[in-house]
């Protein structure tokens, strides 16, 4: 990819592992300026630590879904990151469970996180505008939006990230005449933190590897995967790009040959 980044910089919020670390990497490697924004003061010092070597990369600690700590962390981002060109939305949680056992309070921790997401990339939106220099900003979808699969019911988390690509065309279209382009993508089965949140995390390569026939290309992902999908659509090289969802799953919402075991 060269030095396709150079002098820009990219706001990660859930940077601190998985897809959005692995982008957050190939940006500084290419001459860009990360952000990252992670809930947990030890793994957002950690990430930054991490990926210090490949350039210049700031912390910042918020738990989005608290209004207090996202409204301090869109200030921040305001005060201190309003040359940012990029955008990556990459938070997110996934927690299988059957619809007629969905409570309140789980249904809540996916919309206060699409809620965060909505007004962050206002925020970011509106410095893209005033500084009338066009940007590009991608979303973390699912293709859990697309599709139900029987052995992860996930009414709730699909129903989040449908919104969440329909949020995307929606800004395509308000946000390019300000030279703005908005995409997303739409990954599988990814081999990352997130199945932690729900799987024991000593089990979490051995049960997703129960998935791997479930991809016709035949394995799981990998976060690099995505990440390298994400950094075209976030750099010049997808310039006639915007509005795209895109598939990146192994061949998944193609056909598949089985479910998973």
């Amino acid at each position: 990819m060269g030095r396709e980044f150079q002098g820009e910089k990219l706001i990660v919020v859930g940077g601190t592992s998985g897809i959005g670390k692995a982008v957050a990497k190939i940006v500084l490697q290419n001459g860009g300026t990360a952000v990252i924004v992670g809930r947990r003061p030890d793994k957002t010092k950690a990430a930054t630590t991490e990926l210090s070597p490949c350039g210049p990369v700031f912390g910042e600690t918020a738990d989005i879904t608290k209004t207090p700590e996202r409204a301090a962390l869109v200030e921040r981002i305001d005060a201190q990151h309003r040359d940012a060109a990029m955008l990556l939305n990459a938070a997110g949680v996934f927690a299988p469970r059957p619809f007629l056992e969905h409570t309140e309070a789980d249904y809540d921790r996916y919309l206060e996180i699409s809620k965060a997401i909505f007004f962050i990339t206002q925020r970011v939106a509106k410095n893209l505008v005033d500084r009338k220099k066009g940007g590009s900003i991608v979303n973390i979808g699912s293709m859990w939006a697309k599709q139900a699969v029987e052995a992860t019911p996930s009414s709730a988390y699909s129903m989040a990230k449908a919104g969440l690509h329909s949020l995307t065309q929606h800004l395509a279209m308000e946000l390019a005449g300000a030279g703005i382009r908005v995409n997303a993508v739409s990954p599988a089965v990814v081999r990352t933190p997130i199945f932690e949140g729900f799987i024991p995390k000593e089990d979490v390569d051995a049960v997703l590897q129960g998935f791997n026939s479930f991809h016709p290309i035949g394995r799981i992902g990998r976060p690099e995967d995505v990440a390298e999908i994400v950094a075209t659509l976030l750099s010049s090289k997808s310039s006639w790009v915007t509005g795209a969802i895109w598939d990146v799953d192994g061949g998944v919402m193609a056909g598949r040959n089985q479910y998973a075991s």
